[in-house]
């Protein structure tokens, strides 16, 4: 899977293992920064970043780290045809996928450590969406929210 991943300076020490373990199960990564330590980064540059990515089609999905995932998962959501969602537990990671389409997961690297975050990434990049009819009835309704925003 091509997975778009990127990170602020809260989430920067995270990032480098997950790319690292998601290269050695397979996934071309495409980091894109911070490439460097950067204190006064700023958590909207990495999501939109990952966002258009996913977006464009250059990724399947896209993962973007902060000190809470908060922060960055409300400026991926402003982005038509993301739907990203913080989770900080692999039931909500694959859930998310399977139930609602998510595309962009967010992490908060000051809430959880590198073991969970692993685990919660490999349920995340393992999900499929569920195509059964409620599904996709309620993605519809997602989506038509959109049009009209």
């Amino acid at each position: 899977m091509k997975i778009a991943i990127a990170a602020d300076h809260g989430g920067f020490s995270l990032k480098a293992d997950l790319v690292d373990m998601l290269q050695q199960a397979g996934h071309a990564v495409d980091d894109l920064g911070a490439h460097e330590y950067l204190a006064n980064d700023d958590y909207p540059d990495y999501a939109l970043l990952v966002g258009k990515a996913v977006q464009s089609g250059r990724a399947e999905r896209g993962i973007v780290l902060c000190g809470s995932g908060i922060g960055a998962c409300i400026a991926a959501n402003k982005l038509k045809g993301i739907r990203a969602g913080v989770c900080h537990d692999t039931y909500s990671a694959h859930q998310g996928v399977e139930h609602d389409d998510m595309n962009v997961l967010c992490l908060g690297a000051r809430i959880i450590g590198v073991e969970p975050a692993k685990e919660i990434v490999t349920a995340f990049v393992n999900a499929r969406l569920n195509t059964g009819e409620r599904y996709q009835r309620r993605l519809n309704k997602v989506l038509a929210i959109e049009r009209e925003a």
